[in-house]
């Protein structure tokens, strides 16, 4: 069984503040551990269920935040970008049997976690066909795309009850809870026995019921901050500018939009 796992930060337990995700502030250290640590039980959660092949993507920030050191002997890792339309799922195909997400947070606009954000922090939301997405979403249809289903998730509980509003087959795992510029959060021991469990959980269910069925089509919608960056890629082929802030992009396939994303970074 071969596993691609995703790890971001913003979801990883006890995170709160925008300094513990940054490399060059002190708070970070103990959170890119967390972080590692978490990786890590979901490592030995899939190991346990039979994965002979596992794939880790960093990918936070830099993507230069996982202590590689610290995860099993058989795990592969990516690090760093290499600035293709699949980003945060670089490398994922059809020869993946499973799609796992680690310290996932919730969408822009959204108040489930102080951290709240999609791909970009230049971004107020994105929305796919008039509804909010997350980053959970985004490549959860990419892994879809390529012909992986989504078996795991870990972050916020905000997060964790929409993946399960869309398709309660996925086992999730909630460590934080937001509320305004705050979260409650589970012991981080705790949480590493969860994500370990949850994770191996998950692998022995059938997974061909957890993969997420594409829409026929896509009307995407990105509102930015800066009006200026509005104006510069409302010149990618496709794009319609609604406003100074907001542009939208149609298409039927999902690479398209993927490969439109990739524009803005």
């Amino acid at each position: 069984m071969k596993v691609y796992i995703s790890a971001d930060i913003e979801g990883v337990t006890g995170i709160t503040h925008w300094d513990e995700t940054d490399k060059n502030k002190p708070d970070y250290k103990y959170f890119s551990d967390q972080m590692t640590d978490e990786v890590a039980a979901a490592c030995k959660g899939a190991l346990e269920a039979g994965a002979d092949e596992i794939f880790v993507m960093d990918a936070h920030g830099s993507a230069r935040n996982i202590d590689f050191s610290k995860l099993p002997e058989n795990v592969k890792i990516i690090r760093g970008w290499a600035m293709e339309p699949f980003m945060m799922v670089q490398g994922i195909d059809k020869t993946f049997d499973a799609f796992i997400m680690i310290g996932y947070h919730s969408p822009g606009s959204s108040g489930q976690n102080p951290l709240s954000h999609t791909m970009s922090t230049g971004f107020n939301y994105v929305k796919m066909n008039g509804e909010i997405v997350s980053e959970f979403i985004i490549n959860s249809y990419a892994a879809s795309y390529a012909g992986v289903p989504t078996v795991f998730l870990s972050g916020d509980s905000g997060l964790c009850k929409t993946a399960n509003k869309l398709n309660s087959k996925i086992v999730t795992v909630a460590v934080n809870s937001g509320l305004g510029g705050s979260v409650t959060s589970i012991h981080p021991k705790i949480a590493l026995e969860k994500i370990k469990k949850g994770v191996k959980k998950a692998l022995l269910l059938k997974k061909s019921e957890m993969k997420l069925k594409l829409p026929d089509k896509f009307k995407f919608e990105i509102s930015y901050k800066n009006h200026c960056d509005a104006y510069k890629f409302s010149f990618y082929p496709g794009v319609k500018k609604i406003s100074d802030t907001i542009l939208s992009f149609e298409t039927r396939d999902y690479f398209d939009f993927l490969r439109f994303l990739l524009f803005n970074f």
